[in-house]
């Protein structure tokens, strides 16, 4: 039987670092049997993978892509205080924001990047609730932010 960890490497994929905040928070919070994982924008190896609104100077195809590299981000915040990937038990809720053009309504296409990671990663368990929401500005001018709720074991 293969566990995330041998999923996220059968697809090429390495738990980057954890993106250091912007701001007055943190990456990750564990309480109980949950981690909270902040807001993730598309960082990869070190900057930003793309700035604009979705519909405008950035393609629903590639702010999906950008929605995979925050689940990614989201994942490494989480595991860096469930006490690695294998102790992420599963994926409870995924909230998307879009930076949206005027009139760009495929705000679900988008965060279907993110999603479809977490169920390839997690199979059934990373199956979750989820929103896709369209906001006019997201930090940094970042076309797409996930965050994530994840149920952890002890």
């Amino acid at each position: 039987m293969t566990g995330p960890a041998d999923r996220l490497a059968a697809l090429g994929l390495t738990l980057p670092p954890v993106t250091a905040p912007v701001a007055a928070y943190v990456p990750a919070l564990r309480t109980g049997a949950y981690v909270y994982v902040s807001g993730q924008v598309p960082v990869a190896d070190g900057k930003l993978a793309g700035t604009g609104k979705v519909g405008a100077e950035v393609s629903t195809e590639e702010a999906a892509q950008m929605a995979r590299t925050c689940a990614l981000n989201g994942l490494a915040a989480a595991a860096s205080v469930a006490g690695g990937l294998g102790g992420i038990r599963r994926i409870v809720k995924v909230v998307g924001f879009v930076a949206s053009a005027p009139g760009f309504s495929g705000q679900p296409q988008v965060i279907n990047g993110a999603s479809e990671l977490l169920i390839e990663v997690f199979g059934e368990d990373g199956r979750h609730a989820r929103s896709a929401i369209g906001v006019a500005e997201l930090p940094l001018n970042a076309p797409v932010e996930v965050e994530m709720i994840v149920e952890v074991g002890d």
